[in-house]
């Protein structure tokens, strides 16, 4: 579809993230043992024939530029690029993306190409397989200027969402940014009729709401971003755009995880670990890409592992346990080590003897030391924990931090790079 140019959205700060977010932008942080975030709307977009992408990032992206240069490759003969567009200063703007409107305005230069008649706008933090072949087909068939994607939720989910209210072929009438009196949710709500009769069956969820997934006319988009000074597309473009345009929603009903906060994030990756994940990892019709890193495989030596996913290059010693857990590459666990419902992310290189015997005596190796118990945790990259550590938040604290390891949600997350010294515990 050369006509069509995708633009994912790099995200901002990411603070509900951190400290995953603390070296790194929300699309460059690990997923899935072996992936990063940003891989998923990457890898829709080329099992949807959509081989033009931009990647606009602006906050700690160089990680994430990295991983795009070293992974999306194109060779001579084949049309196509996968780009990282950073934020940068020009003589028309020398602001920050100031939200997710004014990012694509200040990249316009980039889909005013030659033969470009669309631009697919998606977001680089959301978990879901989708054929955004569908999705042009509803903005064809409905002669549309713009498409959003849309999600039946339940009512208690609506004030996290903009919402739509469409007419009975499905153009959207009305649309509102995360709405919150009872008068204005129920203003909201979708006929379940409605819903059955476009082969959804709603299950309690009698609201649609917006997925960050828009479809434009090249030209609309191009209109509506000079036109006026609108900074985002659902507190202010899309209110202002229904009564002269004609936006029309695309249902969606499959998985979507929108992985903005420490909890969701930990749900997404454990999710996968069941027997019947929601997003399966092993199949060939939509296969989520990445980076090749050419590791052997991982070796267990007598561990004992249930429903859990184990990357390439691992280690794991004899007596160990690992229950409903991720674990990531190249991730060294020594003996008779517990691991319950965690997600360890691995880390980037392998520690060599010389480079380990160069370190203080009390400097753990990278991984995970004999007879340690994790639960409840994300431990981040190149983390170099002891023998006989303890991660458990006993007391079902909500909020803290101490030695670079912080409980959020109730979660333990140890930051990139922490150092818990032999015999280190969390809780009373």
């Amino acid at each position: 579809m050369k006509n069509i140019i995708s633009l994912i959205l790099g995200g901002g700060r990411g603070t509900r993230l951190f400290p995953l977010t603390k070296y790194r932008s929300k699309p460059a942080v690990p997923f899935a043992a072996k992936y990063r975030l940003i891989d998923i709307p990457i890898s829709n977009c080329l099992n949807s024939g959509l081989n033009q992408v931009y990647i606009l990032t602006q906050f700690l992206s160089v990680s994430l530029h990295r991983h795009i240069t070293s992974t999306y490759k194109f060779d001579t003969f084949a049309a196509g690029f996968v780009e990282a567009l950073a934020a940068q200063q020009t003589l028309d703007s020398t602001d920050w993306y100031q939200g997710t409107a004014d990012a694509v305005r200040q990249n316009l230069r980039y889909i005013q190409q030659r033969g470009i008649e669309y631009v697919l706008i998606l977001s680089g933090d959301q978990l879901y397989r989708m054929d955004y072949r569908d999705m042009i087909k509803t903005h064809m068939d409905n002669d549309a200027d713009v498409t959003i994607g849309t999600l039946p939720v339940p009512r208690e989910d609506v004030s996290g969402f903009g919402v739509v209210k469409l007419d009975e072929n499905g153009r959207v009438v009305e649309f509102a940014e995360k709405p919150q009196t009872e008068e204005d949710i129920n203003h909201y709500r979708t006929s379940p009729e409605w819903l059955r009769s476009r082969g959804l069956e709603p299950r309690g969820r009698e609201h649609l709401a917006s997925m960050g997934i828009y479809l434009f006319r090249r030209d609309v988009l191009v209109d509506l971003l000079t036109r006026y000074e609108h900074t985002d597309f659902g507190k202010e473009v899309f209110p202002s755009s229904i009564a002269s345009h004609h936006v029309q929603s695309h249902l969606f009903d499959g998985y979507w995880e929108d992985v903005g906060t420490i909890r969701s994030f930990m749900k997404a990756n454990l999710d996968l670990t069941t027997e019947n994940p929601p997003m399966a990892l092993d199949t060939e019709e939509f296969r989520i890409f990445t980076r090749p890193r050419y590791l052997p495989p991982t070796r267990m030596a007598g561990a004992m592992i249930t429903d859990s996913l184990i990357a390439d290059g691992c280690t794991i010693g004899s007596g160990t346990v690992i229950e409903n857990s991720v674990i990531g590459v190249r991730c060294r666990i020594g003996r008779d080590v517990t691991i319950r419902d965690s997600v360890v992310i691995g880390a980037d290189y392998y520690e060599s003897d010389q480079e380990f015997q160069r370190k203080s005596p009390t400097t753990p190796a990278v991984g995970i030391g004999e007879r340690s118990v994790i639960q409840g945790a994300i431990i981040d990259k190149n983390c170099r924990i002891g023998r006989d550590v303890r991660i458990i938040n006993d007391s079902v604290t909500e909020q803290k931090e101490r030695d670079n390891v912080t409980i959020c949600d109730g979660i333990v997350v140890c930051a990139k790079n922490t150092v818990l010294a032999d015999g280190w515990k969390l809780g009373p």
